[in-house]
């Protein structure tokens, strides 16, 4: 029976991560070796189950009626499942040398592991109950993380990111409910649960309750006006940042919207409705929004996360235009952007590491003593950009190809929303590279001190983040057609 190791690679990490924190580790090398262990065993778990995809579901148990948390991998789970899996031990292995300069490492570890299981847990979730079990789940197991170093700063922000996160879950707490009312089960269902003829006068009321669910999960994706607390998490250590605006958190709430877009609702519901209307205006504002504020932003982690904020709603945007292109602009860039985003905010993390300094004006001239972090750097600023060969094109291209195909007034904005981030990418982006690298002929590099790249721990990630988008930009269709049947399978 398959199914059972859908609960195991859940359960493995939240089991594993708790027993960091318990077991009497006499080195701190043992704690490395049996975390990585833990991650990689879950990891390779993950894949298999991908790769053997079980034909059926697992429920661990059952509250009563449609009230139960169970496990199916589907196709579209599988793009996250496989996202998350491949992302976390490599970011596990980055942490190791970061967090030498960090305090309570046994209690960071256990979290970090532990948000690894809850993730699979939404990955893996058969139903919208058991997705929104683990999406509060995941709240609770982060914000630990976020005010790991417990100074004022981080404590303001994980409160922050806690009152977010609740009244977003209130929203989609919400959706919830009326679906378990009026759906016909509260299974993930193509094409959704809800049959438009039988709603009668409550057609209207359902598409209130989409856009207010969709924008309760869209507070962990960090869609306007529920964005502010993404850049003030940035004060948590890197390896959490990273995954918080890169793969867990921002990704678990777009996933969500995906779920509750094409599985729960149904695009039937949905095309050419103002709920439609006014979640697509909302994202394309976010788009510029966000990218706006990062080009002001002189926090390098912080400008960092205001451009997280911005690509987020590219995602959000091929969800909300509610059709086969559009779903696979969004699935494209939630991999692509992963990928990008988190070797960026590595590269920050290793600057910090090794140099404490945060503020881009700080950065001048540190290319010539970090090297192959500021050349990693480019490279994930130039595919944030979306410069043709590297990844952040290939997604870019689905969406405006899809907005193209939707045509119409918000769809047109849409396209000129991505060329003006694309330009104001450029800008935020390799401004910085430009200071590393040419800091101007009178600048004095001893000023610099002892300054070096990091070691393999941090840099084994960051190069092969580097090929992976190398490869997907000039081999795309390695990605696109493994996604071309995901989208297939939700319509």
């Amino acid at each position: 029976m398959r199914e059972v190791f859908l609960v195991i690679a859940v359960l493995l990490p939240l089991i594993g991560g708790a027993g960091i924190s318990v077991i009497p580790w006499k080195k701190r090398g043992a704690m490395m070796v049996y975390t990585e262990g833990v991650v990689l065993l879950t990891s390779a778990l993950a894949f298999l189950l991908i790769l053997n995809r079980p034909a059926g579901a697992f429920t661990l148990f059952r509250f009563t009626g449609q009230l139960s948390i169970s496990f199916r991998l589907d196709a579209v789970g599988s793009v996250f499942t496989a996202l998350v899996a491949f992302l976390w031990p490599l970011a596990t292995l980055y942490s190791f040398e970061y967090m030498t300069h960090e305090k309570h490492e046994k209690v960071f570890f256990m979290f970090y592991v532990m948000t690894y299981g809850v993730t699979l847990g939404i990955s893996m979730a058969e139903d919208l109950v058991t997705l929104y079990f683990f999406y509060e789940m995941l709240t609770l197991v982060t914000v630990p993380l976020v005010m790991h170093t417990l100074t004022k700063e981080a404590i303001r922000a994980g409160r922050t990111y806690l009152w977010y996160s609740l009244g977003g879950a209130a929203f989609a707490f919400i959706g919830m409910i009326f679906i378990l009312v009026y759906g016909n089960t509260a299974d993930f269902t193509p094409g959704g649960v809800l049959d438009a003829a039988a709603l009668g006068d409550k057609r209207g009321l359902m598409l209130l309750i989409y856009v207010i669910c969709f924008c309760g999960f869209s507070v962990k994706a960090a869609m306007f006006p529920f964005s502010a607390w993404l850049p003030k998490a940035g004060v948590a250590p890197t390896p959490v940042t990273a995954l918080l605006h890169a793969v867990a958190v921002v990704k678990a709430g777009a996933f969500a919207n995906i779920r509750v877009t094409y599985f729960i609702f149904g695009t039937a519901l949905l095309r050419g409705t103002w709920a439609q209307k006014v979640l697509t205006a909302l994202t394309i504002f976010t788009i510029v929004y966000g990218c706006s504020r990062a080009l002001k932003e002189t926090h390098l982690k912080r400008r960092l996360a205001w451009s997280t904020v911005s690509n987020l709603s590219y995602i959000l945007f091929g969800v909300t235009m509610m059709s086969p292109l559009g779903l696979m602009g969004a699935l494209c860039h939630m991999v692509c952007h992963a990928v990008m985003k988190i070797c960026s905010f590595f590269c920050a993390g290793a600057v910090i590491y090794r140099t404490e300094r945060t503020y881009v004006h700080q950065l001048d001239g540190l290319g010539r003593k970090m090297p192959a972090v500021f050349l990693l750097f480019t490279v994930s600023g130039m595919a944030l950009m979306g410069v043709p060969g590297l990844t952040g094109f290939v997604s870019k291209w689905y969406l405006a190809k899809a907005a193209v195909a939707e045509g119409g007034l918000l769809s047109y904005l849409g396209i000129a929303a991505l060329m003006i981030s694309a330009l104001l990418t450029a800008v935020y982006m390799l401004g910085i590279s430009v200071r590393a690298f040419f800091p101007g002929q009178d600048f004095r590099y001893d000023s610099l001190g002892e300054v070096s790249d990091p070691g393999w721990k941090m840099l084994l990630p960051l190069w092969i983040f580097a090929a992976v988008m190398v490869l997907i930009g000039l081999r795309p269709e390695l990605l696109t057609d493994l996604i071309g049947d995901v989208v297939y399978s939700a319509f």
